[in-house]
């Protein structure tokens, strides 16, 4: 299995296999780039196809959460950790504790916090092996109102995100009557129907969990669709909030929506997708600007944890892609593109 070869492979500082025979742990971690600090990312478990289909996406969620930082103003670097297998069903106790030793043997150039496939509980149990993880509240944070579960700063930095866009493509400032496509309602997707069904937006919603869509039909009045159909919808704007490179040869041209912003890591299938939405005139709010809000909550975490000083960095996603949106208009450029020359002028500098 090719790694320096890799067509994902960007210079990573760090790509590392481990396999544990006692858990049948079998995962991967890649740090990307440390040059503004530790590599923080989350671990993700999915059963993945294959080996390589594994280091694929590792390799790209690592690159993602250097430029997420650099973008976020934070200081630390980009890195993320796999495990192969489904969480459902092989995830135990001993194979998380195996993971945190698997951490602690990079010294503190990764750092561990939740993905898919894994929750708080689980980082927990890795961090009785390792020192380096993110994303745990201690007392102080929880009396300040925060669990250590990102999603509920991920999904409102999406909110912010999309404020912004629909401000930018559609000249206005209020979101009531909006008509919102949100493909997954997960712990991600759930909250951002939340916010937008509090302000007045109209949904439509997918999952492959059919419980997920049942409880946002009941909470937000939302409209169900099957996976297929998503896409093709006439809506304002479309968020991926499940898994990555959903935008592709045949998904773009389905597009009706004018807007694409949501919370999935690696929205676009390859890098020329992005020229595709622009030719469409598709306004693409480019994935790790829009859905740092998590790694922005866990850079505060500690003693001092204030929830007002996280809300208004968070406010900051819409800033940056408000920036993102007018250097694109003018340089007639993929907004991927000005976002990853924005990031690599302050992690390259």
């Amino acid at each position: 299995m090719p790694v320096f070869n890799h067509p994902e492979f960007d210079a990573h500082e760090i790509v590392a296999f481990h396999h544990d025979r006692h858990t049948g742990l079998k995962a991967l971690i890649a740090v990307h780039n440390t040059r503004l600090g530790p590599g923080l990312g989350g671990c993700r478990m999915y059963p993945y196809a294959s080996d390589e289909a594994a280091l694929t996406d590792v390799l790209r969620l690592s690159r993602g959460m250097t430029y997420k930082a650099a973008l976020a103003g934070l200081k630390q670097g980009g890195g993320k950790s796999v495990i192969i297998g489904d969480p459902r069903v092989a995830k135990t106790p001993e194979m998380m504790r195996a993971m945190g030793r698997f951490v602690e043997t990079l010294g503190g150039q990764y750092v561990v916090a939740e993905d898919s496939g894994t929750n708080v509980a689980d980082i927990h149990l890795m961090a009785e092996r390792t020192r380096h993880v993110g994303g745990l509240a201690d007392a102080a944070a929880t009396a300040a109102g925060r669990t250590g579960d990102p999603s509920p700063a991920t999904a409102l930095g999406v909110f912010y995100g999309i404020q912004a866009a629909v401000r930018h493509k559609l000249g206005r400032d209020d979101l009531n009557g909006l008509r919102v496509a949100i493909q997954g309602v997960g712990n991600v997707g759930f909250r951002l129907a939340g916010h937008l069904h509090a302000a007045g937006a109209q949904l439509w919603v997918t999952d492959s969990y059919a419980p997920a869509v049942e409880s946002c039909i009941a909470a937000y009045g939302a409209h169900p669709v099957v996976m297929e159909s998503i896409y093709g919808l006439d809506v304002d704007v479309f968020a991926p909030c499940a898994l990555g490179a959903i935008l592709d040869d045949a998904s773009i041209p389905q597009l009706r929506a004018g807007i694409v912003a949501g919370a999935a890591n690696n929205q676009l299938a390859a890098h020329y997708h992005g020229q595709a939405l622009l030719e469409r005139g598709v306004l693409y709010a480019p994935d790790y600007v829009i859905n740092a809000g998590g790694i922005i909550d866990i850079y505060y975490e500690g003693a001092n944890y204030d929830w007002s000083v996280v809300d208004a960095h968070l406010h900051r996603i819409g800033d940056t892609l408000a920036r993102v949106f007018e250097r694109s208009d003018a340089e007639g450029l993929p907004t991927g593109v000005i976002a990853d020359r924005m990031a690599e002028d302050i992690f390259a500098a």
